[in-house]
């Protein structure tokens, strides 16, 4: 069982994202109060995840939303962060994840998403939603590379099921994991190896060696 703490503003906003998360297998909701900041509330309640609302807070660098996810982070217990953000593509992800981030969404996911990136995190794993690097990425001197982390087993099965040309309700079947999961490997994948579509993923894939052809 994972504890969550939600953090947002207003309340009306946090009771909308504990909705979501209520009663999900696997989860269980902690309160602490909206009034401390957010670092305070995660060292109160000691959460294994913490699903960060940013609101229009900036996340890009030197903005107050970066910072905010640097003190959860580095509150007792390092819990996972899940963030919310306004704006959470380009420089904004990235420094999300610099600021130790396990999971980047924009606030319009759905509470499905949600809900899949807070057990995701929880099992150690990355979450980058789809719309966040869905965009291609033109080479330039400011467009941030593969992140240089290596694929997980599981992401690796992604791969090499995406290579198959398997779309994610396939992929979904075939492993016995949700659609909104594959999405996020999905995600991850071409976060880690720099590609903006699946099938350059692919390419990347059989170039470092992690498909055989």
């Amino acid at each position: 069982m994972s504890t969550v703490l939600v953090i947002a503003a207003p309340m009306e906003r946090r009771r909308q994202l504990e909705a979501a998360l209520r009663g999900r297998p696997g989860l269980r909701l902690v309160d602490a109060p909206s009034t401390d900041t957010a670092a305070r509330q995660a060292e109160t309640t000691r959460p294994d995840v913490v699903v960060l609302d940013l609101g229009p807070q900036p996340l890009g660098p030197g903005g107050v939303g970066a910072a905010a996810v640097r003190d959860v982070v580095g509150s007792p217990g390092a819990p996972a962060v899940v963030v919310l953000a306004e704006h959470a593509g380009g420089t904004a992800r990235a420094e999300a994840r610099r600021s130790g981030a396990r999971g980047v969404l924009p606030r319009t996911a759905s509470a499905g998403e949600i809900a899949a990136a807070v057990a995701a995190v929880a099992a150690g794993l990355v979450v980058l939603h789809p719309d966040v690097v869905a965009s291609p990425r033109p080479a330039s001197a400011d467009t941030p590379s593969a992140s240089g982390e290596p694929l997980s087993a599981r992401e690796r099965e992604v791969l090499a099921l995406l290579a198959e040309g398997l779309g994610n309700k396939a992929i979904a079947a075939r492993l016995g994991i949700s659609s909104h999961t594959v999405k996020f490997h999905v995600a991850a994948i071409l976060d880690k190896l720099g590609a903006g579509t699946r099938a350059e993923a692919v390419t990347v894939g059989v170039r470092r060696g992690l498909l055989l052809i």
